[in-house]
Order: structure tokens, then sequence, then C-alpha cells
């Protein structure tokens, strides 16, 4: 629609002070400024910490007042007059991570995170401060990435891959990890441990690197989690966390040389031996993507890291070229996790609080999707 038919007002979820149970309101519906589009918002995907993150268990930074929320899947509503590519119409994929265009490293997440330094901060308190848990939305351009509808949702009939158009959701919990692992330069043919790898984001990482050709060794505490891991077929390996560092260790070298790890570690494996097992399971010239929540330092094997030339590198989400690269692995079909997807349950944003609960359940699962349909 154009700038003209888009309503006044619209409802939003509204957090008024931080910490404090969300409101569902009628807000001002945005006009497009250049550089910008409104999308409607068709699914907005609850991840399955956001309810400790709005009640301030987590202490995420924010401002407030805020409408929260984070990437989603929406159809472009309007556009600014600088627009060449976006179309009104459009079905998008809204990626949260917002760059200061000036400033690379001035980074937020959009709903979530004002991360740090004053370019960050300028960019949550100002033009980007309000999110998807909303009928529309104002998102920076070159944050949005139009979907071959025809291709990914068509029956294979039709020359189409046969997707639900709320499974496509999943490309929030697939970034995370292919900007981890595209950042070490995963190949083909190598293995990778995957770390702690039964959460979301974790088994999220072991398809990602499953369709990027590699083998993978799921590391985890949760034994059955662990088996529908293994189920996903014969390149994958799993390795019990124990808490024994030499017994982690012993186990991970059974399987020959691993190229990488990917850790991905929630704050609450602060002190669990994983992160020091699989470091001391690398080959000569392995490489880490820390992608990982700890809160606090952890000791690493310095003497190995040093006489092995491996490789740390720290990550924070991921770039535009990423997405765009991870959106052709499911365009063309290479990536195909239609059996693996499923959405547990959808909600209205006046069910916010019974939402939060069921993605806390159900969320942190292999291929599980909680969401709003506002």
């Amino acid at each position: 629609m154009s700038t003209n038919a888009l309503p006044q007002t619209h409802k939003a979820l509204v957090q008024e002070v931080y910490g404090e149970p969300l409101v569902l309101k009628t807000v001002p519906t945005p006009q497009p400024p250049p550089g910008a589009a409104i999308i409607k918002i068709i699914y907005a995907p609850i991840i399955s910490y956001m309810r400790d993150v709005y009640n301030g268990k987590r202490k995420y930074g924010y401002v407030t007042p805020l409408v929260p929320g984070s990437s989603a899947i929406g159809r472009v509503a309007a556009t600014g007059p600088d627009a060449t590519l976006i179309k009104e119409g459009d079905l998008v994929y809204f990626d949260c991570t917002i760059r200061g265009r000036d400033d690379s490293g001035a980074l937020i997440l959009m709903g979530l995170s004002r991360g740090i330094g004053d370019g960050s901060k300028a960019l949550m308190e100002g033009e980007w401060r309000d999110c998807t848990f909303a009928e529309y939305t104002k998102v920076p351009l070159e944050n949005l990435f139009r979907l071959d509808e025809k291709r990914l949702c068509s029956s294979p009939v039709d020359g189409g891959l046969g997707y639900a158009p709320d499974q496509l959701v999943w490309i929030l919990q697939a970034m995370v990890p292919f900007g981890g692992l595209r950042s070490i330069r995963l190949q083909a043919g190598e293995t990778v441990i995957v770390a702690p790898a039964t959460g979301g984001f974790g088994s999220a990482a072991v398809v990602v690197a499953l369709g990027m050709g590699a083998r993978v060794i799921a590391m985890g505490r949760n034994s059955e989690e662990l088996a529908k891991l293994k189920a996903l077929g014969p390149r994958v390996e799993t390795v019990q966390i124990v808490g024994d560092v030499e017994k982690e260790v012993e186990s991970l070298k059974k399987f020959g040389r691993i190229d990488a790890f990917f850790d991905i570690s929630p704050r609450e494996a602060q002190n669990s031996t994983h992160f020091k097992s699989a470091i001391l399971s690398l080959g000569y010239e392995g490489r880490v993507s820390m992608m990982g929540g700890f809160l606090h330092d952890v000791p690493i094997p310095h003497r190995y890291i040093m006489r092995q030339d491996i490789t740390l590198k720290g990550k924070w989400m991921y770039s535009r070229e990423d997405c765009q690269a991870f959106l052709g692995l499911m365009t063309t079909g290479v990536l195909d996790v239609r059996k693996i997807v499923k959405v547990v349950e959808t909600f209205k944003l006046e069910e916010w609080e019974k939402a939060f609960d069921v993605a806390a359940e159900h969320g942190g699962k292999l291929g599980q999707l909680v969401m709003f349909t506002p």
C-alpha cells in the first residue's frame, strides 16, 4: 500500500518501564522516511529466553518505552522515496541486526539490545527504537531481504520447495550460527564441534553446518536431544558433556581430525568443561568461533592454542552478506529444513504472557518455533 493507504494507528505491545509487564496499545503508524520501509508483520518469532529479557532477569540493555521484538517475516506496506529494489507487497525477511550507516561497529539488536558504545546507543534511542511485536514496523531498507515466495512456498509440482510460510521464521535461529560458522570459513568436508548443541541456536548450528557440507560433532548434556540430532544423518556424531575434560577430549578425538569448534554457550554454562575440551580436541590450525553468552572470563589452554596455531574468532551476529548467502542456501534447496521445522503454537499480541511461557518451554528445541501473528 502507499503511504496514503497506511492506517493512521495500529496495535503494538509496549513496555513503558524496564522490567514491567507489556501493554497492548494503539499507537501511531510510522511513515517511511528515506532509507526505510514500513512492513506489515505476518510472523514475529519469540526467542525462548525473551520472557527473562523483558521481565528484567537477564539485564539486557535497552531503552523504554519500547516495542519489543526481533527479526520477522512481513510484507512491505510502504517504502521511502529512495527504495530501488524492495517493492510494496514483497514478502520479506527483516533482520533485527541494525548497524550504523556511517559506523559498522555501532550495532544494536532492534527491540532487544542497545549493544555497547555511544553509536549503538544513538541507534536505539533514535530512529530504530521500536520493533516487531506490532502490526506495523519501520525498518531500514538494508535490513530487508526479499524472499522468493514462489520458489520457497509453491508446491514441488510447480517447481517450488513446499515450505509453509510460517516455517521461514526459522531463518532467525539459523542466521546466528551461520554468521559464526562463516566467520571461521567452515568448508565442506571439514569436521566441526558444536557445543552446546541441544538448545535452539545450538541445534540450528548443527543443521546449518550440515547444509554447509561439514561433519558435525554435537556436544550436550541432554541425551534425548542429542539422539534427535544424531538422527539427522550419518554426518552427525554426538558426545556427552560429563564435566570431565580428559574424558570429553578422549571421546572427541575418537572421530579423528577436528577442524573447528563453534561455541554457542549460554550464560548458564559459565563453568562447563566443554569449552576447554573442545579446544584441546582441535587439530593443527584449528579455528574457534566464539558466539556464546558467557558473562565472565573463561580460562583457555594457552599453551595448546599457541603450539597448535589455533585461531580464536569472536563474532556477534552476522553481516548483510551472510544473510544473503544463507538465503541462497535455502532458496536453491541446498539446505532443506521442511521436515525439521515445526510451529508449536502461534499467538495474538494480547496473549503475550502465555506466548512467552510456551516459548520458554519449547522454543529452545530443535526446529521448534513459537510466534506472534499480529
